[in-house]
Parts: structure tokens; C-alpha cells; sequence
């Protein structure tokens, strides 16, 4: 039995095992029962006064906390952040890698690179979603057994596109979401399926970001088709002219620089921020040296600990630019009658995390230590190599929708009390935060991060773990999610704004 400690400054400790009343750990004489995995306080506490972890402030105590009492949601509260920042003072720009590493990749006629071949069937409004799932289903594995070098039809159904401003967050939001998934470069070929009176006109969005029809990129509204028999009819004969052309696509050596890979977790608990996160994040500084990309997100789930990033941002420009999205979320919270701290979830309480200032502070830890290069809105393309930040809410689906609109080619994602996410056309590889769940899910869990915990793997070898498995996912390997089908129906934009 032990406690996991992180900074001297820390008053509370993290217990490794189920400690008992009357145990002695570490010096300490456990005064109630102590869940795995949850805080038991190190040094007496006042009320009032900070509660820390991590060396930073978790939440604030409601009451005295003696000396080996359990602390959680009954003695602790949250409270705002402070506004005081600093900007570019920790700034580790990693050594640039020795070797240039491969991967086996698509590479496409704009000089992008995919990770995957997809066709996909693009829908403008929830009106079209049943003729793109129509047309998609028409693609059994017989007929797909033709065109091996093609992963798949998917369609990318949602619920918006219409009885919404036709300008604004929401709507650009969601134009932004559909042009990332039309190019995409794990797309050969895209359908674009409307309905025809909707908001979101499929032609607003090719006058706006310069999109041509070809061979490999057309477009239908089920008004001018004549009704959805034809609409599907129509659709599954266009899809099938692409298939021979998309199957003509060939993997070839490409750089891991080509890679963008999105940094997500979902099902946090205690050991995230201890084991599955900070790994994740030496991998990311693997792929950054390399010259590649990593996109960290969810923006509430930063909060608390925004302050890390700012002190890392390449410029003053850019850290402002993410304490903007902070102010905005304080708001936008604050006119739905909402609190950031609703964040953590009920399962992510069970599994030890308190507040959300806790929940950010280990979130970020998949960030790694390399500079903040740039800050996007939710969905906005990636234009620049190193670790970006997209805004988005912390809702798993919605949040890997933005990443990979913005350009994504492989999703990793980190999980403590379990998840079952894929996506789709970027595969998603899933790391574990503890041994346990890496047995128990087992078939769904691509890395067992919890070896870290026992000492059978250092952190940085877990690291070193999951980059090559990024390279090996990203060269054609499946990740467990996808032998599993998932991805069709985790397609979902951030819908912002009001429905009319």
C-alpha cells in the first residue's frame, strides 16, 4: 500500500490501494475509508484554504480536513479561476528527432496525407440523414471485397442544418465541420446529400470555400432529385462510379510530420492524470519533434489549468487568444444557467477526480511539454506543425468531430472508468489508465497505460509505446474500436446556438 504524491507543496495524496480506517500509510493513520484511487488529506487543512494537487489549486475547503481524512466532493468546493496569467515563460521547444520516422500513408493530389480511404456521404440537414445511411448500407462486404484499397462508405449523418441563423457561431461552426469532412484527406470520394430548402445549402458552402465537382466529389439534394427512392438510387450509383477510382489510391512511405493526431479523453478517473495522460503526452512531444501535430481540445476541461498553456503559448497573441475562449465559456455557461464545475461526471467523481479544476489539471497532462504553437475555433483547418488548441465543449463526440474537421488523421484518446468510442474516417487508438480496465476491456483497449502505476513501465517507455503504435495504426494496422465497427454514428457537430 502507498500514496501517490505529486509536489511538496501538495496536502493531499492519491492512495494507490483501498486504505481502511486505522490504516498507516506512509506515515499517515487513515481516518475513513479511503476509495481506491481517491484523496486522502497529507497536511491539515483550514477551512477555507487551498486544497492542492499536482502543485496547483483543486477546489477550496468547506470545513477543517485533519490528516488522513477522505477528501472529496463533501469538503471541498470550486471556485473561478484567477485572471492572472503569464505568457511564454516555460517554453521547451522539444530537439528536433535524429531519425525521420514513416508511416505507410495516402498521399492525396493537394500533397495531404490520409491515414485511411474512406467514401463518405456527407449530409447538409437531419432531412437527408436517412437517404445518406440508405445510400451507405447499400455497401455490403461482397461488393466492397472488389475494392480493397477502400475502407469503407460511411455516412456522416447529424441532427442541425436547418431552423438555425443563417450566420453566426453556429452556422459557420457548422460549415467549417462539413468542408473539413469534404476534404479530408482519409476521404478518396465525397457525396454531399441535402435535402434543398435547408439553411446550410450545400452551394454556400462550395461558393465559400472554393469546392468543384469531379469524379470524386459530387453533390445531390433530394427536392431536385425528385424524393428520397431516387435520391438513394441516384446516390448508391455515384458512390459506386467513385469505388474503382478510389481504389486506385496507394499507401506509400510518408513522414510522420504528415501526422495530425487529436488528443482526447473521455471516462477520466484519478490515474489520467498520472498515467495515461502524461504518456500521451511524451508521445505527442515524440510526433512534435518530428515535426507533426497535435491537437489538444475540449476547452472546459482546461479550465483551471489554462494558465500551464498560456505560460507555453509561442506568443502573448496566442495565449490571449485561449483566454478569450475561457471568458466565453464563462459566459456561455452563465446564460444557460449552467456551472463549469457540472464538470466532472458522476462516474468521474466515483473514479476520485473532485472538481473540475482537478479533471484539467491532469487533461492537460496530454498536452506533453511543447510550446502552444496556435489556438483554433471548434473545427477551424490546422495551418501550422506543433501542438495546437481547438475550442470545443468537453462532449467526447462533438470535441473529436472539430478535431477531425480541422484535420486530424488519427485520434488517440485516453480512458479510466471505460469507453467504448471510435471514429471514423480518423481511427482511434484507446489508452487505458489502469491495469484493471485494460483487462476488463480488454477488447477495447489498444494500451495499457496502468503499468506505470506498478512500476513495470516507465513513463516515457509508455510514451515511446503509443507513438509507434500511432505510426503502426496511421501505416493501415486496426485499432480495436475500428475491428469493433465504430465510427459510424459518433459524427457530431457542436450544435451552438439557438433552434428556431
Amino acid at each position: 500500500m502507498s500514496l501517490v504524491k505529486f509536489a511538496d507543496s501538495d496536502t493531499v495524496a492519491v492512495a494507490t490501494t483501498r486504505l481502511e480506517v486505522g490504516a498507516v500509510v506512509d506515515g499517515v493513520t487513515v481516518s475513513a475509508a479511503i476509495p481506491r484511487g481517491h484523496k486522502v488529506c497529507v497536511v491539515a487543512t483550514a477551512n477555507g484554504a487551498a486544497v492542492r494537487k499536482y502543485g496547483q489549486t483543486i477546489g477550496y475547503a468547506t470545513e477543517a480536513i485533519e490528516v488522513g481524512a477522505h477528501v472529496h466532493t463533501d469538503n471541498v468546493a470550486f471556485r473561478g479561476v484567477a485572471g492572472d496569467y503569464r505568457f511564454s515563460t516555460n517554453l521547451h521547444p522539444p530537439a528536433s528527432a535524429s531519425n525521420i520516422d514513416r508511416f505507410m500513408g495516402y498521399r492525396r493530389e493537394n500533397g495531404s496525407v490520409g491515414t485511411r480511404n474512406y467514401i463518405a456521404v456527407v449530409t447538409s440537414v437531419n432531412c437527408s440523414a436517412t437517404a445518406a445511411r440508405m445510400i451507405a448500407a447499400a455497401f455490403g462486404p461482397e461488393e466492397m471485397a472488389a475494392y480493397p484499397n477502400v475502407d469503407g462508405v460511411v455516412a456522416y449523418v447529424h441532427g442541425t442544418g436547418c431552423g438555425m441563423a443563417d450566420s453566426g457561431d453556429g452556422f459557420e461552426a457548422l460549415q467549417r465541420v462539413m468542408w473539413g469532412y469534404a476534404r479530408h484527406p482519409n476521404h478518396g470520394g465525397v457525396l454531399m446529400v441535402g435535402l434543398g430548402c435547408e439553411m446550410n445549402q450545400i452551394d454556400w458552402l462550395l461558393e465559400a470555400y472554393g469546392l468543384k465537382h469531379g469524379p470524386l466529389f459530387q453533390t445531390m439534394n433530394i427536392q431536385n432529385v425528385a424524393g428520397l427512392r431516387k435520391t438513394v438510387e441516384a446516390g448508391i450509383a455515384k458512390v459506386r462510379a467513385m469505388l474503382p477510382l478510389a481504389n486506385e489510391a496507394r499507401r506509400e512511405p510518408c513522414p510522420a510530420s504528415e501526422l495530425k493526431v487529436a488528443l482526447q479523453c473521455g471516462g477520466s478517473d484519478a490515474w489520467s492524470g498520472i498515467t495515461a495522460n502524461p504518456a500521451l503526452g511524451h508521445a505527442s512531444d515524440l510526433l512534435v519533434a518530428q515535426g507533426g501535430t497535435t491537437v489538444l481540445a475540449e476547452t472546459p476541461e482546461v479550465y483551471g489549468a489554462e494558465h500551464l498553456l498560456t505560460e507555453r503559448a509561442k506568443d502573448q497573441a496566442t495565449g490571449e487568444k485561449l483566454i478569450g475562449l475561457i471568458h466565453w465559456w464563462e459566459d456561455y455557461t452563465e446564460r444557460n444557467r449552467g456551472s463549469i464545475n457540472n464538470n466532472p461526471s458522476p462516474g468521474n467523481k466515483a473514479g476520485g477526480l473532485t472538481t473540475i479544476l482537478e479533471k484539467s489539471l491532469g487533461a492537460v497532462a496530454k498536452a506533453g511539454t511543447s510550446p502552444l504553437n496556435g489556438v483554433l475555433k471548434y473545427a477551424e483547418p490546422i495551418r501550422e506543425a506543433g501542438l495546437m488548441f481547438m475550442d470545443s465543449p468537453g462532449y467526447d463526440p462533438a470535441s473529436v468531430t472539430g478535431q477531425i474537421a480541422s484535420g486530424c488523421n488519427i485520434v488517440c484518446f485516453t480512458t479510466g472508468r471505460g469507453s467504448a468510442f471510435g471514429s471514423k474516417p480518423a481511427p482511434t487508438i484507446k489508452i487505458a489508465t489502469n491495469s484493471e480496465l485494460a483487462s476488463k476491456m480488454s477488447e477495447d483497449m489498444d494500451v495499457d497505460a496502468g503499468t506505470i502505476l506498478t512500476g513495470d513501465t516507465s513513463l516515457t517507455d509508455k510514451g515511446r509505446e503509443i507513438y509507434e503504435m500511432i505510426l503502426a495504426v496511421a501505416s493501415g494496422t486496426e485499432s480495436k474500436s475500428e475491428a469493433q465497427g465504430l465510427g459510424d454514428y459518433e459524427f457530431v457537430p457542436w450544435q451552438i446556438g439557438a433552434v428556431m
